[in-house]
């Protein structure tokens, strides 16, 4: 099946800082397929946890015949382009969805074999990594917006300086509290992290080590706070991940993954080893965001996913599908991803 491809440029709010250094704008595809029914996929690929623009533009141009006999989406491990991957699997799975007349989350929920989606998810707050003063009052108004879940980037401080933060956050708002540090500690920082947040009654600490030491991050686990992984997962692999016994939490990028299917099936192997998926956008156009909503309401009792991520982008590729309300996104309604409402942008 040849899609349609038509790119797109998305200029961010704030730059953002990559491995492969600074962006301004999220440069991406908008994918079509009209078989079985009109479906509509994106395809934006993020340095450092996908292929460049390029070969994204170049594989969606000739989409291997293996995307479209796939049983299991994750095989051995992430496909080589896997935000082209993403979008033409998820024009398919919208086609789908829309020719079945239902959701994507029902779809995706009958992929993994669980139960009725859910209508809403609930979604965390970002908190930066500002100083004690700005990063309570950036978690007060969290609070005031609704939300029951904030996630504080550390690592960037000295430790001490960071759980002075997390301290002081916890004094002044009722807030579920889960650190990421991206992968910024030592072995023995991490250790020294780890025995402070259990303290404080942390959720979880999210990537304390670079994403390679497997071993390490299985080292910090049992301490009294969950240990999770993001770009461990991204560098590894779900199987790898689970042989490690590396984490309690696993963080899925459908775009960085493969697609909406294989988000999914990560997802199952995660659960059915007892390792919690949560999902996440890679600062995405609203077609994908809308898509992560709906895989992470398939997820059973899932807990707050990192999908609140639209007012990072100035411009978008249309009116957001699954606002952010009360600290929840709503599923979008209708057949499919976000319904008809955003094919026009296939057009000239």
């Amino acid at each position: 099946m040849s899609p349609t491809v038509r790119p797109f440029a998305l200029d961010l709010s704030t730059p953002l800082s990559t491995a492969d250094g600074e962006i301004t704008e999220r440069r991406g595809f908008l994918v079509g397929v009209d078989d079985p029914a009109r479906g509509l996929g994106e395809a934006t690929p993020l340095p450092g946890w996908t292929e460049s623009f390029d070969a994204c533009e170049a594989a969606l141009r000739n989409p291997p015949a293996a995307w479209d006999r796939v049983d299991d989406a994750l095989g051995d491990g992430r496909p080589a382009t896997p935000a082209a991957r993403h979008g033409y699997r998820l024009a398919v799975l919208d086609a789908a969805a829309r020719d079945e007349e239902r959701p994507l989350s029902a779809h995706l929920a009958d992929r993994g074999g669980f139960e009725a989606p859910a209508d809403t998810v609930p979604v965390n707050a970002t908190v930066g990594d500002g100083s004690v003063e700005d990063t309570v009052a950036a978690a007060q108004r969290a609070a005031e917006a609704g939300f029951d879940t904030a996630k504080l980037k550390v690592g960037a401080r000295s430790l001490s300086t960071d759980i002075d933060r997390v301290r002081a956050v916890l004094d002044a708002v009722d807030l579920a509290v889960r650190v990421d540090a991206n992968g910024a500690w030592d072995r023995e920082t991490a250790s020294e992290a780890v025995e402070a947040f259990a303290s404080f009654g942390v959720e979880y600490v999210e990537q304390p080590l670079p994403a390679g030491a497997l071993s390490g991050l299985a080292a910090l686990r049992g301490r009294g706070v969950g240990i999770a992984a993001d770009e461990s997962l991204g560098e590894h692999g779900v199987g790898a991940l689970l042989d490690a016994d590396a984490a309690d939490v696993a963080v899925l990028k459908p775009m960085a993954l493969g697609g909406p299917d294989a988000a999914i099936d990560a997802a199952r192997r995660l659960l059915d080893t007892g390792v919690d998926p949560v999902v996440t956008t890679t600062i995405d156009g609203a077609v994908a965001r809308a898509a992560a909503v709906h895989v992470a309401a398939a997820v059973p009792d899932v807990r707050a996913c990192g999908l609140s991520t639209g007012d990072m982008l100035v411009t978008d590729l249309g009116p957001d599908p699954s606002p952010t309300v009360d600290g929840a996104v709503r599923v979008p309604e209708g057949p499919g991803n976000v319904g008809s409402s955003f094919d026009g942008c296939l057009r000239d």
